[in-house]
C-alpha cells in the first residue's frame, strides 16, 4: 500500500492521508496473519481429532478389555501387540474363553469393552440384553476341520471315519458355537458320534489331542493351523454346512469407549484383516 501511494500521476495526498493508509494497510496485513495462524491452528486440531478416531494419535489410553471367542486367541493377541504400539499409554486385556460363557457372563454385569463372538447366536445373548452398543458387525467366518494326532495314525479321511468303533473323538459342548457347528456337520452327513468328552471350548477340545488323550477332535481350521506339527487338519465337505460367522461390538458400560472403538476399527481395517485371515479366518 506504502509504495502505491507513491505512485506518479495519482491525485496529491496529505500526510495525514498516507498516515491513515499506512495503519490500515499494517492492520490489513495483521489481520491476515491473524487468520492464516488461525486457520493452521484449525487444521492442526482437525488432525489431531481425527487421528484420534482413526488409530493415527496417541491420545488414547487407559486398559482396553475385550472379551473374545477362544478361537481368536492368537489373531487378537498380535492385534492387541499392534494397537498397543500405535498407542502408547494403552494396555489391552484379554479374557478368552467358550462364546456362551462370555456372553453370561457380560450380561451378568462384568466389565468390559468389547466382545468378539465366535456365532450370532452367542452374540444374540449380549444384544437382547440391551448390553450392547449399536449394531454388531461380523469381521470374518471360520470353517471347521478335524485335528489328528501328528501324522494321521488312524487313517482318518472324513467325518464318517470318526463314528468308528475305538476311536476316541472329543467335540465341543453343544452350547458353544464349534460344537454347535459340529453337530450341523454331522446333521448335514446323517452321522452320530457319541465323543468321549464335550469340551466348554474349542482350544479344550485341540488340547485333548495335542496331549494325545483323544485320537481327534472337530475344531476350528484356524486352531488346527495355530497348533503347528502338534495336529495334523483333515478337511471335511461338510464343514461347507456349518461355517460361523463371528460378529463383534462395543459394549454400552464400556469403561474406556474411546480406546475400544479404536479397537474394534483395527480388528475391521485392511491391517486387521491381514492378521485374520493370515491365521485361517474366511473375509465376511
Amino acid at each position: 500500500m506504502t509504495r502505491s501511494a507513491r505512485r506518479p500521476r495519482r491525485p496529491r495526498r496529505t500526510p495525514r492521508t498516507r498516515r491513515t493508509l499506512r495503519v490500515a494497510g499494517a492492520g490489513a496485513a495483521a489481520l491476515l496473519a491473524l487468520s492464516a495462524c488461525s486457520d493452521s491452528d484449525s487444521g492442526s486440531a482437525s488432525d489431531d481429532g481425527s487421528g484420534a478416531g482413526s488409530g493415527g494419535s496417541g491420545e488414547l489410553s487407559g486398559e482396553v478389555t475385550v472379551f473374545a471367542a477362544a478361537s481368536l486367541t492368537e489373531s487378537f493377541e498380535k492385534l492387541g501387540a499392534q494397537f498397543e504400539k500405535k498407542h502408547p499409554g494403552t494396555k489391552v486385556t484379554f479374557s478368552f474363553g467358550g462364546s456362551d460363557a462370555l456372553a453370561a457372563s457380560i450380561t451378568g454385569g462384568a466389565p468390559a469393552d468389547v466382545f468378539a463372538s465366535a456365532s450370532p447366536t452367542t452374540m444374540d445373548l449380549v444384544t437382547d440384553a440391551g448390553v450392547a452398543a449399536g449394531t454388531p458387525a461380523t469381521f470374518v467366518r471360520n470353517q471347521l476341520e478335524i485335528a489328528t494326532l501328528p501324522g494321521n495314525p488312524d487313517g482318518i479321511t472324513s467325518l464318517k471315519d470318526l463314528t468308528g468303533s475305538g476311536l476316541k473323538v472329543v467335540l465341543c459342548d453343544e452350547a458353544v458355537p464349534c460344537g454347535a457347528a459340529a453337530q450341523k456337520a454331522l446333521d448335514a452327513a446323517s452321522l452320530k458320534l457319541t465323543p468321549v468328552s464335550y469340551e466348554e471350548d474349542v482350544k479344550s477340545a485341540l488340547n485333548k489331542v495335542v496331549l494325545k488323550e483323544a485320537d481327534a477332535a472337530v475344531v476350528y481350521e484356524t486352531d488346527v493351523q495355530a497348533a503347528g506339527d502338534k495336529v495334523e487338519g483333515v478337511d471335511f465337505p461338510e464343514s461347507a454346512d456349518a461355517i460361523n460367522d463371528y460378529p463383534i461390538t462395543l459394549l454400552k458400560d464400556a469403561p474406556n469407549a474411546d480406546a475400544a472403538e479404536a479397537f474394534v476399527e483395527l480388528v475391521q481395517s485392511a491391517e486387521g484383516q491381514k492378521v485374520l485371515t493370515g491365521a485361517g479366518f474366511l473375509t465376511p
